[in-house]
């Protein structure tokens, strides 16, 4: 397993620099699944098989997100970033894991580290502060940006998981 260190900034310049050339106006980046198949559409770059596995648990409004990310080819990927949604607002200060920004009011971001053929980048924890307790919260775990790879299969890497505030976890 890698573990990849990247300061925050960086990861920021990521983000502003792909809001740009989306052409995105607003700092939350484009939302819905119409986004998320833009950026991951076939294309002239490599093509790319990316997943997304792990858990979600929600216990007085702190969301726990645990998640692998895996690469099933036929190329391998330097990097890629993931995007983590909320149906609920995220609290005012977060510190989140390094590689990982803040995207909007319910959205974080995080590189994944390099995706080698048929193997797992860097795992993901995030510890998330809501801003006020829920009863539950939808989570939304997709591909973000995948460096210009093409992804045919967009099922195993687009996932929406209800977590009830209980503690327990739920596995995607």
């Amino acid at each position: 397993m890698e573990v990849v260190a990247v300061r925050r900034c960086a990861v920021r310049s990521v983000v502003v620099a792909g809001l740009l050339v989306l052409g995105v106006s607003g700092v939350s980046g484009v939302s819905g699944e119409a986004g998320a198949a833009a950026r991951s559409a076939p294309g002239p770059g490599p093509e790319a098989d990316v997943a997304y596995h792990g858990r979600v648990s929600l216990s007085q409004g702190r969301l726990r997100v645990w998640v692998v990310p895996q690469n099933e080819g036929p190329a391998a990927l330097p990097n890629a970033t993931l995007r983590v949604r909320l149906s609920a607002e995220l609290a005012d200060r977060q510190e989140l894991a390094q590689g990982c920004a803040r995207a909007g009011l319910r959205e974080v971001v995080c590189e994944t580290g390099a995706l080698p053929l048929h193997g797992r980048g860097r795992h993901i924890g995030l510890l998330l502060e809501l801003k006020e307790p829920v009863p539950e919260v939808v989570v939304r775990i997709d591909t973000w940006w995948n460096g210009g790879a093409s992804d045919r299969d967009l099922s195993n890497n687009q996932h929406a998981v209800l977590a009830l505030d209980t503690g327990d976890s739920y596995a995607f």
